[in-house]
């Protein structure tokens, strides 16, 4: 056939041909998956827990010039996702302090629900000791955690 379209070379077997358009629906699907993976991920840096507690009248934060301390339904502290004694504790805090002098500059507490409310008010006392003023209580907002509008538990 004249023109025939099929590609031999002069010994008669077929020459490979590299599709192009297969490759960038595999590049375009990896780059969408990767796009909706780092949507979902936490912004915080403290550690990952399975139940915060909810909050009605949450307000979003600016995680720039803070740190997070975590503490965990055994009462034990976290520093930046790293579990901390309560004498590193307030030695972090100290430092954090001297290193960050601005108005700005806070701690955000976080803790599991079950956590015992004293261990975070030790945390929040030992923040103020060290020279923070602002401590912030970060929970999980109830349309975050339900986000169909209708009422959370």
């Amino acid at each position: 056939m004249a023109g025939g379209g099929s590609s031999r070379t002069s010994g008669g077997k077929k020459k490979a041909r590299i599709e192009i358009i297969p490759l960038i629906d595999v590049i375009f699907f990896l780059l969408a998956t990767f796009i909706l993976f780092t949507l979902s991920l936490n912004k915080s840096n403290g550690l990952i827990l399975s139940s915060y507690p909810r909050s009605e009248t949450g307000e979003p934060r600016d995680p720039a010039g803070t740190a997070t301390v975590t503490v965990l339904a055994d009462g034990t502290p976290a520093w930046d996702k790293e579990p901390v004694n309560l004498a590193e504790l307030i030695s972090r805090l100290q430092t954090f302090h001297l290193q960050h002098p601005e108005p700005d500059a806070h701690i955000l507490v976080n803790g599991d629900a079950e956590a015992s409310f004293n261990q975070v008010i030790y945390v929040v006392d030992q923040a103020r000791r060290a020279g923070i003023q602002k401590v912030l209580i970060e929970t999980l907002s109830k349309q975050a955690a339900n986000p169909r509008g209708a009422a959370g538990t």
